[in-house]
């Protein structure tokens, strides 16, 4: 494994996102659960969300988010929420929210409003995805929705009509300045020429550039959003432009982008997503050096665009795999340390809440008792990034210790991971720490 840090001082900035240096007043400590917790400040309240630009951290909210569930747990998921300005991203349609336009010309944007409110009321940066599509836009029956058509695509002939339902939902919500169109693709491949239909995508998306655009010119809209798919080396597809110990990326993935940066009308941002595994959920590799993928993606992307990068989505968990809630988190931090170095300008992270009562990977433990929506330490995690590691923050050199230790430092602070299975002491900028196995933990090194 290659300890991974930050290979040389350099200023993180993509275009319209300009330098933030953040001067920080809180500290985050660790107890010997390995539990990050941002400190309150002086008067006991939580320290208010920075101003300045878009956030680079943020989080997708799905089917069961902190607006379901027992009234105390969900104040206090809405506590974690609010701690720090994240990215806060919704669909228009599934993940939580009804159908917005069960027939032609006739909208209930009940469940959306709901969705906007809590973004509003936890001081989140709303970003909306304009996926999915109603049933009547698909070959369904106008004033029916069937949930197993979810993720078909908008029939051609309907294409128009979309677009229109997106005009709609960027004037209602004024305050939402960042769109993404579509997700994965859904509903666009093409079975008989076995790839990616990114003409058709590409129209729909062209359509819907210029409907949120005509609500307001300053509104930003991305995509394609490809599924970055890995096989293992040795796959007898066509050959790949982007390779290595992790697998092969499918190259019809790469077509999309090609396609899309050629002949869309306009875009303010790229949207990508990727799992560190193989297409079957299996890792070709060890699962911190499989993170290089995250980075070889994004290396790839910038070679052809210089528009702002964002992540919608990364996973780093092999199917089934079941790991304990330290190694998962290690492991995700790993993956965004990867996405820091690579220059991301957003990256949102995919929270797969539920209401059952153990939820790996998820934010805040589960509303559905009266003690849940307690933060969890991948949401410490998080937030100890966006405080840190914002878009425009200067990196410094402040080498890993060891191969087995993975740093990432700004000027005063640092977030340290321990990759193995046992304590270790080590030394970081001035200060030596004793990490817990697997503990990740962000500190000031005192190396300025």
């Amino acid at each position: 494994m290659r300890p991974r840090g930050v290979r040389h001082e350099r200023r993180i900035q993509r275009r319209g996102l300009p330098l933030l240096l953040i001067v920080v007043t809180a500290v985050l400590v660790v107890g010997m659960t390995g539990l990050v917790k941002l400190v309150t400040d002086d008067e006991g309240g939580t320290v208010p969300p920075e101003t300045g630009p878009l956030p680079r951290w943020g989080l997708t909210h799905t089917q069961f988010s902190a607006d379901v569930g027992d009234p105390a747990s969900m104040a206090a998921a809405e506590q974690v929420l609010g701690r720090q300005a994240l990215l806060q991203n919704q669909h228009i349609m599934g993940w939580g929210v009804g159908n917005p336009e069960p027939a032609p010309g006739v909208y209930d944007f009940s469940d959306l409003d709901r969705r906007m409110e809590l973004i509003r009321r936890t001081g989140g940066v709303p970003v909306i995805t304009l996926c999915c599509a109603p049933d009547w836009m698909k070959g369904g029956q106008p004033g029916q929705t069937d949930w197993g058509t979810i993720e078909r695509a908008p029939s051609p002939e309907h294409y128009q009509d979309f677009a229109d339902l997106a005009g709609e939902i960027a004037a209602r919500y004024p305050e939402v300045r960042h769109f993404i169109v579509w997700n994965e693709l859904k509903g666009f491949f093409d079975a008989e020429a076995d790839r990616w239909d990114y003409e058709g995508y590409t129209r729909l998306y062209n359509l819907v550039y210029e409907a949120v655009k005509a609500v307001d010119p300053d509104n930003r809209v991305g995509g394609p959003y490809p599924v970055m798919v890995s096989e293992p080396s040795g796959w007898d597809g066509s050959p790949s432009e982007i390779a290595g110990p992790w697998g092969v990326v499918d190259q019809r993935s790469l077509d999309v982008v090609d396609y899309w940066l050629e002949h869309m009308v306009g875009a303010d941002f790229i949207v990508i997503d990727a799992a560190t595994t193989v297409r079957d959920g299996r890792l070709m590799t060890d699962p911190f050096d499989a993170t290089e993928k995250l980075e070889a993606v994004s290396a790839w992307v910038g070679q052809r665009t210089d528009l702002p990068l964002w992540w919608a989505e990364w996973y780093v968990e092999p199917t089934g795999a079941a790991w304990q809630e330290p190694y998962r988190v290690a492991v995700q931090a790993s993956a965004m340390i990867a996405l820091v170095e690579s220059d991301v300008a957003a990256a949102l992270y995919w929270n797969p809440q539920a209401m059952r009562r153990t939820c790996p990977g998820c934010l805040w433990t589960s509303t559905s008792s009266s003690d849940g929506g307690r933060a969890t330490q991948m949401a410490d995690v998080l937030a100890g990034f966006a405080r840190y590691f914002p878009a425009g923050t200067r990196l410094v050199d402040l080498p890993a210790p060891s191969a087995e230790v993975q740093v990432l430092a700004q000027s005063e602070q640092a977030v340290v991971v321990n990759t193995v299975d046992r304590p270790q002491r080590v030394t970081i900028g001035h200060e030596v720490l004793s990490l817990d196995p697997y503990e990740v933990r962000f500190v000031s090194h005192g190396d300025s």
